[in-house]
C-alpha cells in the first residue's frame, strides 16, 4: 500500500482512466455510488492492501490478481481495477484492457501527477546508468536545481536517503510515491535510472519525462525480453515518450535526447527521439567522432579522470574521482544534461568533481596490499570488458597483470555466460569463476558454461582458470594469486547487500568482504 497525503475521490479516478481511453467498462453493485467512494492509497499485492485502497488486479505468471480480488475487499479495498470482472467483491470494477497500465496511472492520479511538478531526466542503457544519474543528480544540485534520484542503489528525496526500494526501477505506486516525496520536498527535478524492465513492465507509465539518455546498448536481460530486438525496443521506448502527450505536459524544460554516437545502435535511439519532437544531443569519448559533447583527451590514473570536454558553449578540463576510463562516457552523459538545460558550466565542471565515487563501481580497497583491488557491479559482457579494458594500460604500466572474478545469475540470461568468460579470458591473467545470486541452479554448471567462454581464450582450468562456486573462497584465492602490481577485480555483485542462493538470500558486502580477507592476508595491520 502506498498511502497519499488525503483521500480522493474515486469518481475522478473514472475520470482519469477514461479520459486516457484505458476504462472500458465500470461495474458497480446496485445501491452503491461510485461518486461517494474515496481512495486512500493503490496497491497490487492483496497482501499489503489497506482500508480505502483501490487494489489492482494483475495478470503474472505464476499468479493471477483476479482471484485475490476477494480477498482484498476483505482487507479494505474500495475499487477493484481488473482486466474482467470478478465475481462477489461488492466494490465498483473498473474494468480495463491492462491492468498494469492502469496501475501505474492510478498510482500517479493518488498521488496527483507529481512528475508533472518536476523536471525529470531518465537514464537507460545497459551499463554506466548507475553512475551517470549520481553524476547527474551532483551536477544539477551544484547549478542550483536540487534534485531527487531513483538508482540501483538508493532513492533521495529532498537530500534525503528514502533507502533502497527492491527494483531499480520500482513498482508505480512505488516509484510514484518517491517522486511525490521529492516535489513536496522541494526538488525540482528527478533523475530516473530507468530500466528495460521498468518500461516493459509499465513501472515507468505516467512519468513525465523531460530529457532521456543512452549510456549504450550490449547484451542483456534476454531472460525477460526473449530477444535482443525486444530489449533494445524496450529501451528505445523511453525516447518515443518524449512526445507532448496528455500523460507528458510541456513543463518548459527542452524535450531532449542525449545520445551515445559510439553505440552501434545510437540511430535508432535518434530516430525515435526525432519523431518525438526532441531534440537531440550526442556525446563520444573519441574526437575522431563528430558528436555535439566530445571528450578530446582521457587520462586514467587509476584513481580518478582527467578529461578535456569540447561542446558548442565551452571546452575546458573536467576532472573526477573516479577511475576507470570507460566513466568518461557516463561524465560526458551527465554534461549532456547539463548542456540541454543550458547550464552555467563551471557550476557544472564542479558538481561532477564533487562525486567522490559510486558505491560498488569501480570502487578501490586499500589495505596497504602491493596490488590494486577494485570491486565494481559489471555483470554483463560489455560492462566486464570495459571494466577490464580501462585496468589494463594501469596494470600494464606496473608491469603487472589483470586478475578477474565473477560469475553470472542463476535463473536469468544465460545466453551471456560464455560471452562473458571470453571477455574475461582475453583480457585476464587469471580468470576465477564464482557465485552471483545462483539462485535454485546448479552452482558448477553455470560456472561451467562460462569457462567454455574462457576456454576458447586460452584459458586453462587449474592453470590460470578456477571454478570455485564458494565467493568468499574465491576471493581470497584470487587476492593470493595476485602478484605485486598485479591489479584484481571482484566483479558482479558491486554494491549489493544479499547473494541469493537456493536456501534464499544471504546477507553480502564484497567490499567489507575483500578487506577482511586482505587482513586475513597480513595487509592492513
Amino acid at each position: 500500500m502506498t498511502a497519499a497525503v488525503e483521500p480522493r475521490p474515486l469518481g475522478d479516478l473514472v475520470r482519469v482512466l477514461e479520459g486516457r481511453g484505458m476504462l472500458r467498462t465500470l461495474l458497480a453493485p446496485p445501491g452503491l455510488s461510485v461518486g461517494g467512494a474515496a481512495a486512500t492509497g493503490v496497491a497490487f499485492d492483496s497482501r499489503q492492501v489497506g482500508q480505502g485502497d483501490v487494489f489492482v488486479a494483475i495478470p503474472g505468471a505464476e499468479y493471477d490478481g483476479h482471484d485475490f480480488a476477494a480477498a482484498a475487499v476483505e482487507r479494505g479495498a474500495v475499487a477493484v481495477v481488473a482486466e474482467r470482472a470478478v465475481a462477489r467483491v461488492g466494490v465498483p470494477q473498473l474494468l480495463v484492457a491492462s491492468s498494469r497500465a492502469a496501475l501505474a496511472t492510478a498510482a500517479a492520479w493518488l498521488n496527483d501527477f507529481p512528475s508533472h511538478r518536476l523536471g525529470v531526466v531518465g537514464v537507460t542503457g545497459t551499463d554506466g546508468k548507475t553512475t551517470t544519474t549520481f553524476l547527474t543528480q551532483a551536477m544539477l544540485a551544484e547549478c542550483g536545481l536540487p534534485a531527487g534520484l531513483i538508482s540501483t542503489i538508493e532513492v533521495i528525496a529532498g537530500g534525503e536517503s528514502r533507502g533502497y526500494t527492491g527494483h531499480t526501477t520500482p513498482e508505480a505506486p512505488v516509484i510514484q510515491a518517491d517522486l511525490r516525496a521529492m516535489a513536496d520536498a522541494g526538488d525540482r527535478f528527478a533523475v530516473v535510472e530507468t530500466t528495460s524492465h521498468g518500461l516493459a513492465l509499465g513501472r515507468a507509465d505516467e512519468i513525465a519525462y523531460d530529457i532521456c539518455v543512452l549510456t549504450n546498448i550490449t547484451h542483456e536481460h534476454l531472460d525477460l525480453h526473449g530477444t535482443f530486438e525486444a530489449y533494445v525496443a524496450a529501451k528505445r521506448s523511453l525516447f518515443e515518450r518524449l512526445a507532448l502527450s496528455e500523460s507528458n505536459p510541456d513543463k518548459g524544460w527542452p524535450k531532449t535526447a542525449v545520445v551515445n554516437l559510439q553505440d552501434v545502435l545510437a540511430d535508432q535511439f535518434i530516430d525515435a527521439a526525432r519523431d518525438a519532437g526532441a531534440r537531440v544531443l550526442t556525446y563520444a569519448a573519441d574526437p575522431q567522432v563528430a558528436a555535439d559533447i566530445v571528450a578530446t583527451a582521457v587520462h586514467d590514473d587509476g584513481v580518478g579522470l582527467t578529461l578535456q570536454v569540447r561542446t558548442s558553449r565551452w571546452d575546458d578540463v573536467v576532472r573526477l574521482q573516479l577511475a576507470g576510463s570507460f566513466n568518461a562516457f557516463n561524465v560526458l552523459a551527465a554534461i549532456g544534461v547539463g548542456e540541454a538545460l543550458g547550464l552555467d558550466p563551471d557550476a557544472m565542471r564542479r558538481g561532477l568533481t564533487g562525486v567522490e565515487g559510486v558505491k560498488g563501481r569501480m570502487q578501490p580497497i586499500d589495505e596497504g596490499q602491493p596490488f590494486g583491488v577494485f570491486v565494481d557491479f559489471a555483470h554483463t559482457p560489455g560492462a566486464l570488458a570495459a571494466a577490464l579494458d580501462s585496468l589494463a594500460p594501469i596494470a600494464a604500466a606496473r608491469r603487472g597483470g589483470l586478475i578477474s572474478l565473477f560469475g553470472s545469475p542463476g535463473a536469468r540470461d544465460v545466453a551471456k555466460r560464455p560471452m562473458m568468460g571470453r571477455a574475461a579470458g582475453e583480457r585476464s591473467r587469471i580468470v576465477v569463476l564464482t557465485d552471483d545470486d545462483p539462485r535454485t541452479e546448479d552452482r558448477m554448471g553455470i560456472l561451467e558454461e562460462i569457462a567454455v567462454g574462457a576456454e576458447e581464450a586460452g584459458r586453462r582450468q587449474d592453470h590460470d582458470l578456477f571454478l570455485i562456486p564458494d565467493r568468499r573462497q574465491a576471493i581470497r584465492h584470487a587476492l593470493e594469486l595476485a602478484r605485486p602490481a598485479d591489479i584484481v577485480l571482484l566483479a558482479g555483485k558491486g554494491h549489493e547487500s544479499t547473494l541469493a542462493t537456493a536456501d534464499g538470500p544471504i546477507p553480502w558486502d564484497e567490499a567489507a568482504l575483500a578487506r577482511a580477507c586482505l587482513r586475513d592476508l597480513g595487509y592492513g595491520a
